[in-house]
């Protein structure tokens, strides 16, 4: 699911506009990131835990060589699901129920008039004269390869050229 795609759900869920569902969204993913950035912790109860984490220096070890190396100090982000989450994802807890709000159906629209038989027959010719314009420009493509190489590719290729009527 992508971001449009929640901000279509969360739209539907709540019954509101996608402009409002989308204020919604976007506002709350920006609070979350202002407040991981001033260092506090985001603890949304039974969904997750939003981190700034501090990691010291260290001494680790190359796999290849075996040799000691310095890693330097470093701030990471860290995303934690929390006890709700992981049982509802793992089929331990059932998902919640999500609501689809229906709205009034709008009134029915009358049905077109039935087309009149001169209108049928000027659709038709109309499709015929493009069939035979698809037709007479395949041909003229294959006859412009004239050489030897050119018919043999035809060949190869399994050309066709039908007359539709």
């Amino acid at each position: 699911m992508k971001k449009r795609d929640l901000i279509q759900a969360v739209a539907t869920h709540t019954d509101v506009d996608k402009k409002t569902a989308t204020l919604l969204v976007e506002g709350t993913i920006d609070v979350i990131l202002a407040t991981v950035a001033k260092g506090e912790v985001v603890n949304i109860s039974g969904f997750a835990k939003f981190a700034k984490i501090n990691r010291p220096a260290r001494m680790a070890r190359n796999p290849a060589t075996g040799e000691a190396v310095k890693v330097k100090a470093k701030t990471v982000a860290k995303i934690s699901a929390l006890k709700g989450f992981k049982d509802i994802a793992l089929g331990v807890a059932p998902a919640p129920k999500l609501v689809t709000v229906r709205k009034p159906a709008a009134p029915a629209k009358p049905a077109p008039a039935a087309k009149s038989q001169q209108q049928k027959s000027q659709q038709q010719k109309s499709q015929s004269l493009k069939r035979r314009r698809s037709n007479f420009s395949q041909v003229s493509y294959l006859q412009k390869e004239t050489t030897k190489s050119g018919l043999l590719r035809k060949r190869q290729a399994g050309f066709f050229i039908c007359q539709r009527s």
